[in-house]
Order: structure tokens, then sequence, then C-alpha cells
């Protein structure tokens, strides 16, 4: 891992670190995702078949995973793995309950009614990666928003193997979350099904999950026509530490991030030298049977960062740069560095709290804005699966209040009937009552 312990040079490491999968430089990949999408549009579940041959080996034929098989998935699930997935689910599903927003209304003062009203959007599409590893998590992280949203119909997409099975434990989690449709296709292919629709898959109003560069393009693609949570990029965490933090602690966590995927990036800021001069003897000490250690020292080399920092206040001010998805505080009084922290998708306070218990049934949902995009956007949630309409109730009373005014705004942008219909309403030759 790279060291530094000039703050004017880690802000620039930071945004290098930041833009190292920037979707804009990606122009092979980009025009190969636009051929795949127009292929999906142009000729369908022949289309998926074809390019599901091609890139996963295998014919879907049928698409759709057999409804006895999800549910045997369950059955087959060790009986431990089955209680670690039901209290994940009903911690996940309790925390998302309190973000269900509400309506509300307000009386003006000439009588006027406003409001805002919430409803959930229709049809959800849900992406669940395969290739590295298996995500269970993702399907309840993704699915019990939407249900808690009250979404009527939701749809999930995963890539199978090359024999045509998706993992077990994936449709175990699918089971308990309630998905009762889901189709074994991945890859760009499968978000241009759920965005323009096919003979076999319906199009749906928003898609959610993240994927590799071909999903996160064809997501971007696709925005517009259908609704989208993020542009998920590589993950990342970020622990600010102090003199307290133990270095089996602050290394673990740090690997936990970098086994994701060598592109992952796993950084320390800290105020404490001492800490500094243990941890590469204690990443080598960790890594010795690890099994995914070239993973782990592919994204360490290449996008691990220690800083040097002379307080913890430049460790949040770095970090409120930064924007971290994951952002650990192994402080001696997190609670005290929280309110310095603004850009972050998810804060894990303290030395009991390590962002695996985030990533897996904390309740929080773990789709996290990535890339410092934490500056402007939040966590997946109840209402990415929601949309709200405004609500005006105008007396006559109140329109004959404003309306001198509303007049003068339309006159000033040339919007002729804009004022008429005002003054039509409120004419005395009106018939209108």
């Amino acid at each position: 891992m790279q060291l530094i312990e000039d703050s004017s040079l880690a802000f620039k490491k930071l945004d290098e670190i930041s833009c190292r999968t920037s979707l804009d430089s990606q122009i092979e990949i980009k025009t190969a995702v636009e051929l795949i999408l127009k292929e999906v549009k142009q000729f369908g579940d022949q289309a998926l078949k074809t390019l599901t041959k091609k890139f996963d080996g295998f014919i879907p034929e049928p698409l759709e995973v057999d409804s006895r098989k999800i549910a045997e998935a369950w059955d087959q699930t060790p009986r431990q793995l089955q209680k670690s997935l039901s209290l994940a689910k009903e911690r996940i599903e309790s925390f998302h309950k309190h973000q269900f927003p509400k309506d509300f209304f307000v009386d003006g003062v000439f009588g006027e009614r406003l409001g805002r009203r919430w409803n959930a959007v229709e049809k959800a599409g849900i992406y669940v990666p395969g290739g590295r590893a298996s995500y269970p998590s993702t399907v309840l992280m993704n699915a019990i928003p939407a249900m808690v949203a009250g979404v009527e119909k939701i749809f999930m997409v995963s890539p199978a193997n090359t024999i045509g099975e998706i993992n077990k434990t994936v449709l175990a989690a699918a089971h308990i979350a309630g998905i009762k449709t889901i189709f074994r296709i991945g890859g760009a292919q499968a978000i241009g099904a759920l965005a323009f629709g096919t003979e076999s898959i319906p199009r749906v109003d928003v898609i959610s999950g993240p994927g590799n560069i071909y999903v996160t393009l064809a997501k971007k693609s696709v925005y517009g026509q259908v609704g989208i949570d993020s542009l998920a990029g590589p993950s990342e965490v970020l622990i600010i530490a102090d003199e307290s933090a133990h270095k089996e602690q602050v290394v673990s966590d740090l690997l936990a991030q970098a086994e994701h995927d060598p592109l992952a990036s796993s950084i320390l800021l800290t105020t404490n030298p001492s800490l500094i001069k243990t941890i590469d003897l204690e990443i080598k000490k960790q890594l010795k049977s690890h099994p995914r250690k070239d993973i782990c020292l592919s994204s360490l080399t290449n996008w691990g960062l220690i800083v040097l920092c002379k307080d913890l206040k430049t460790c949040a001010e770095l970090s409120n740069h930064f924007a971290p998805e994951h952002l650990e505080l192994l402080v001696k009084k997190p609670f005290e560095l929280t309110p310095m922290i603004k850009n972050a998708g998810a804060i894990f306070e303290g030395q009991w709290s390590p962002e695996a218990s985030g990533d897996y049934l904390a309740g929080p949902n773990h789709t996290l804005p990535t890339s410092g995009t934490a500056r402007f956007s939040s966590a997946l949630g109840v209402e990415t699966f929601m949309k709200s309409t405004s609500i005006i109730n105008f007396s006559k009373n109140a329109l004959e209040k404003t309306s001198k005014e509303i007049i003068e705004l339309a006159n000033s942008e040339g919007l002729y009937s804009h004022a008429q219909s005002i003054k039509l309403r409120l004419s005395k030759t009106s018939s209108i009552d």
C-alpha cells in the first residue's frame, strides 16, 4: 500500500483512486454495450438466447427459472444458513419500513390545499451479479425495499453458470424475499431486456442492483427510458484510525474490501505513526492462507493507500473530499467525529461495527454510492422504488388573491396563454363559478 504523509498530495491521490474506472473512458466497451442493447431491443428473446450462449456458454431455454427450483433451493439450504438469511431478512425489512415516506397536505393562507402523495412503481427489475462470487445479500438488499415500497411485480435477473444454473443460495434468498419470477440471464443483455421488454420479460419501471462495467454502462444508456438506482463503481472502504485502533481489526477490514475485486480500494487515514509501521507485516500475516490472496494483493498494490494525518480534523477533510462508499471510524470517540463527516455512503462507528455487519444484516442498505457520488446521492432505499406526485387544489379565493402575481410572472416569460388562463377564470364575463 502506498504511504503519503503530505495532505495536499493525499487529495490528488484520492482523486486518482476515485476516477480509476471512469465510465467516460470506456469507449470500446460502450460500443459493445450499445450493440448488445440494440440487438435485444430488435430481436427480444432470441437475442437473449444468442448472447447468453456467446457470453455464458449455454442457451437459456427456458429463460425463466422453474418456480419449483426456487422453493427447492430454500429446502436444500443448510439449517444454519437458513437462520442467517432469515435474520438478515427480518432486520433489513424492519429498518426499511422506517423509510416509508409519508404523504402530506398543507392548507395555504388563501384557502388553497397543497400536498405530496407517494406511490410505488408498478414493476421493478433486480439485477443480481454472478461471476467471482454469489451474492444472496444483494437479493435481500434490493428486493426487500421494493417489497416494502409496495411494488406489485418484481422480476429478478442473474447470470447462470455454464450449465444454466443460478447459485442455490441466491435462489434461496429470492425465495424468502418473496421473488417469484427469475430469469437466468446477465450482462448488458439482461439490462436491455428489463428496459425494453421482450416476449418473455416485461418492461419494468426501475432497475436496481450492481454489476460489472457492461452492466453499469447498460444502465447508464437506458436511463431515461427506465429509472435506475445508481451507477455503481468498484467497492471502497476508508478507515479513520487513531491510537486506540487495533492493527488486526484495521487490516482485516482493509482486506474485507480488497477481496471483492482487483479494482476495489482500501484506504487508511490515521494519526498514529506506530500503526502505520505494523500494517505491512500484519497484511502478510493475514494473507498467508487467504483464499483470495491474489485479488487482495492486486487491489492493495494498485488502489490501496495509507495517509498519515496531523489530526482527526484533517482525516475528516480528506474523507469528505473522497466521499467513500464505506467509512469506518476506528477511533476512541467516534460519536464526536461523526458530525464532521458530510459525505459518505455509510458510516460505521467504533470497533464493534465492522463493515461486514452492514453488508449482511445490520439493516441499512448495502447498495451505496461509490466513486465520490456520496457527495450528492444516497443509499438504495424504499424511495428508489417510489415516486411522488404534487397535488394542488386552489379555491376561487386563492386564485383571486394570487392572480396578479401569476399574471406578472407569466408575462415576464412571454407566455401569453399562461396569463390568459388566469384572466379567463377571473373575468366578470366568465360563466364559470
